[in-house]
């Protein structure tokens, strides 16, 4: 096999993709293997492949393929989802574009312009994640808005309707204009902006006196219908039972008292508008207040706005500012910070509106769902940290706002029959509406002609909320196969982001739906942000392209720089030089494996030397191994990787190879050959769930195999006995080896110049690796003295005191010369630094850390003092 000097993943990545495709071997049926099981977060089916999907598929594909190692039925199912918000704003965009307007369009018509555009643009992500390497399950694909899974979405809304969960309710919602839809509570993101606050007077009816009242949206005074004023307050008692008129609108309006007001913020007056303020609705509902909405659906004011109609919110408070102030009714202005709800979506600021939505009550359903995570640990965060953010949320729990004013989504199965507002049933079927209509009215002649269904949409999340369901069909078929083998499922990997809009209905779903957890375990990602720690964005210009990123450094090298950049949990400091020390350390796999390949074996006699290297680095791997599975379990998958590539580029590539290669223009031992190409083995075990197209190369090129041999389907390592001793006596034998190299260096002995080397063993050292350090240091010969050696440059390792003969390697009196120079400025330098530590000031005022340094570096002085006395001994 010819085989390359060097590693060129594109040439290898889209061949061992199609490879493991065509083998079939990310798919998963129930058998009797133990599950392992996993559901992807399903990206919008308008989203296009960036860092932050990188990061949490990785680290599921790093989970699935580890599961596959381990001989579990590994079962990864990928998916969209069909982000009612995001595709129709697109959709309407590409209408808009075209000249066709969605309100000229019937629900159907919109609707078969919406499939075209999924099915043209849609699951590109999916395509982009194979690049990745993703070994998703890809038979079996799903979409929200697949009819099976659209089934199970009604099927639950009309069960929780029937069950007294689901009712319909006039209520102010947060409504989003730009999309023109509501949002529910958890959409809407609170922004800090700087704004003014408008003092404007109003005329008490029938006198000359005037109210004065502070408000940050001046615009809303077409909607007053009551000032309010606390009963309590004296300033204003002389007020009750009059009228007030607003001003530019003329409004007579009430003046009613309410110790809801607070005496002692701002005028003490407040201007009530139930239309367009939750507080004031509560107000209104009280005092039995006129509502008057004053906004079209885009935020454009209706005819209540008199002359402003049909102008846009923010530039009719600009201009009516200005009338305001023009006609004295506007006193003064001063800048104020609020916070302002925006759309988590389409960053639109959020209008308060009243309107006709439907509700699920949330209560009673969220205690599992707090339980299994906070009390009985069924469900475990990692971090643990963010149990803190799931208790407040949960223990705050609202109703859920499920419908949305869309048309792409699952539309609400609920049938309109009369014009009351109890006139509807809620069915699975227009035929089921129709009988329960016959029931409910008593009316045998009514026809599904008489039956008009709700025009509004599900919100998304009350589809993607069924996802681990869902996906194996458990709604519809509870008792099915695969519901019974799949679920629950293993792990969840998502961000913090939606740990409630997502993670927590997930769960609130399983207990309602199965009675029982949807996943064991959840790992919440960090976000990705820049080396600035600024979040990634387009507007900045500091989000990578992702593909191309995989172009040029290789999905391995990809997959590895996210993952070391990243711990549990914590925001991610992106940094593309840590692809580049990936595709490095794929390089550096790749060259070790070239190195064996030029080898020439033969039946020959293993030398110690190799034979005690090979078990050393048996037992660091044993050793490492039991680290990574400790990682593992605790999901510190970054850590995981990081031992793991300390113990390949160090000890494997660093010192095993060295110590067991021949040399130049020599054979190796068949024994010695074998074992390292069962240790290489071993080694791609542990690397392919982090770097998987790579390892399957080289697996495929160290021998022929036959597919049910491949690399993703091997057998992980299993643990052995650690000879502990191997380990220890090793880390001594490479700082002695470190030694001869560094004295090799400062004096220019070439390598290939054998050199005589004594020790003084102080430290009783087991001789166990003296072969590996005559080797690795080319000694001539490795004597154990009692004395020290004359005429011999020195250098410790803890008590132990070796000798290196400088005989014919160098000038002796130049390298006195050079060394009594570099002990009289150590010496001055030690009695600097003692002169600043005798100081008593000094000690007492200087910062701890300051004062630790400074006896630091009297310590190495002494220590460097102590080694260029004993080498100039020797010399002399």
């Amino acid at each position: 096999m010819d085989i390359p000097s060097k590693y060129s993943s594109q040439s290898v990545e889209s061949k061992w993709y199609d490879y493991w495709m065509k083998h079939n071997y990310f798919h998963s049926t129930p058998d009797e293997r133990e599950p392992y099981t996993i559901v992807i977060p399903p990206p919008n089916v308008t989203g296009v492949l960036h860092m932050g999907h990188m990061l949490n598929n990785t680290i599921q594909d790093v989970l699935i393929r580890r599961a596959r190692l381990l001989g579990k039925n590994a079962c990864w199912v990928p998916g969209t989802d069909h982000a009612s918000i995001a595709t129709e704003a697109k959709v309407v965009a590409k209408l808009k574009a075209q000249g066709i307007d969605k309100n000229d369009l019937s629900r159907d018509e919109f609707l078969k312009h919406a499939w075209e555009w999924t099915d043209e643009y849609g699951g590109v992500i999916l395509e982009q994640l194979k690049k990745l390497g993703c070994s998703c399950d890809w038979d079996r694909t799903k979409f929200t808005m697949d009819d099976d899974m659209s089934e199970a979405v009604i099927k639950v809304f009309v069960d929780l309707y029937n069950k007294g969960l689901i009712y319909r309710g006039f209520r102010m919602v947060n409504w989003d204009p730009e999309a023109k839809t509501t949002l529910s509570d958890e959409e809407v993101i609170h922004v800090e902006k700087q704004g003014l606050l408008y003092y404007l007077e109003y005329q008490v009816e029938g006198s000359d006196e005037k109210l004065t009242i502070a408000t940050t949206r001046p615009e809303t005074i077409f909607g007053d219908t009551a000032i309010c004023i606390n009963p309590d307050d004296e300033r204003f008692s002389h007020l009750k039972g009059k009228k007030a008129i607003v001003p530019i609108c003329g409004r007579v309006i009430p003046i009613i008292e309410d110790a809801y007001v607070d005496i002692e913020f701002g005028t003490g007056c407040l201007k009530v508008t139930p239309a367009h303020d939750e507080n004031d609705k509560v107000l209104g509902d009280k005092h039995q207040l006129e509502v008057v909405d004053i906004f079209n659906d885009d935020a454009t004011l209706n005819s209540f706005g008199m002359h402003y109609e049909g102008q846009d919110r923010f530039a009719v408070r600009k201009a009516l500012a200005k009338e305001l102030e023009d006609q004295g009714i506007l006193v003064k202005t001063e800048t104020h910070i609020n916070k302002v709800g925006t759309s988590e979506r389409t960053k639109a600021v959020i209008e308060p509106r009243l309107s006709d939505q439907w509700f699920l009550k949330m209560e009673d359903l969220a205690q599992p769902a707090i339980d299994a995570v906070l009390k009985t640990g069924d469900v475990k965060l990692f971090p643990k940290k963010f149990e803190n953010t799931y208790r407040h949320w949960m223990e705050n729990i609202r109703d859920w706002n499920i419908s949305r004013q869309l048309l792409w989504g699952q539309q609400i199965p609920a049938y309109f029959y009369g014009d009351g507002k109890e006139d509807f049933v809620v069915a699975e079927t227009e035929d089921e509406a129709l009988k329960l209509a016959i029931a409910k009215t008593g009316n045998s002649n009514l026809t599904t002609q008489d039956l008009t269904q709700d025009t509004d949409a599900l919100d998304t999340w009350f589809s993607s909320w069924l996802w681990p369901i869902s996906v194996f069909d458990g709604i519809r078929n509870p008792e099915n196969e695969e519901i019974k083998y799949y679920y629950p499922t293993n792990d969840l990997v998502t961000g913090p982001d939606i740990l409630f809009f997502w993670v927590a209905r997930m769960i609130i779903a399983g207990y309602e739906y199965k009675d029982e957890r949807p996943f064991e375990n959840v790992y919440l990602t960090g976000l990705v942000r820049d080396k600035q720690r600024r979040k990634m964005s387009k507007s900045l210009g500091n989000s990578p392209d992702a593909l191309k990123l995989i172009e040029d450094y290789g999905a391995d090298g990809v997959r590895v720089g996210l993952l070391l950049s990243s711990a549990a949990g914590n925001d991610l400091m992106f940094d593309e030089a840590l692809c580049q020390q990936g595709r490095g350390f794929a390089n550096k796999i790749w060259s070790a494996f070239y190195l064996t390949t030029l080898w020439e074996v033969q039946d020959m006699e293993q030398p110690d030397s190799s034979k005690i290297a090979l078990e050393w680095y048996e037992s660091k791997f044993q050793a490492a191994l039991i680290e990574i599975e400790d990682h593992f379990s605790k999901y510190r998958l970054s850590d995981a990787l990081m031992v793991i590539y300390k113990l390949i580029y160090d000890d494997f590539c660093g010192w095993m190879l060295e110590m067991v290669k021949p040399a130049y223009q020599q054979p190796i031992d068949s024994k010695t050959y074998k074992k390292v190409m069962s240790i290489f083995e071993e080694n791609l075990k542990i690397v392919h769930p982090f770097m998987p197209f790579i390892t399957e190369d080289i697996w495929q090129r160290i021998e022929e195999r036959s597919s049910n041999e491949a690399l993703i389907v091997a057998k992980w390592p299993e643990s052995k006995p650690i000879q502990a001793h191997l380990i220890t006596e090793f880390d001594f034998a490479s700082e002695v080896i470190s030694g001869i190299r560094n004295i090799r260096k400062q004096k220019n002995i070439a390598f290939k110049d054998a050199i005589g080397f004594s020790v003084v063993n102080n430290e009783n050292v087991a001789p166990t690796f003296d072969e590996v350090i005559v080797k690795l240091g080319h000694l001539e010969r490795f004597d154990y003295v009692n004395e020290p050696v004359e005429g011999a440059l020195t250098y410790r390792v803890k008590s132990n005191e070796y000798f290196i003969p400088m005989e014919g390697s160098i000038d002796v009196d130049a390298e006195i010369k050079k060394l009594t120079d570099e002990l009289n400025y150590t010496e001055g330098f030690l009695k600097s630094v003692q002169k600043k530590l005798s100081n008593e000031r000094f000690v007492a005022g200087a910062p701890e850390q300051v004062v630790a340094s400074e006896k630091k570096k009297e310590a190495d002085a002494l220590a460097k003092i102590e080694t260029l006395k004993s080498s100039l001994a020797s010399l002399k």
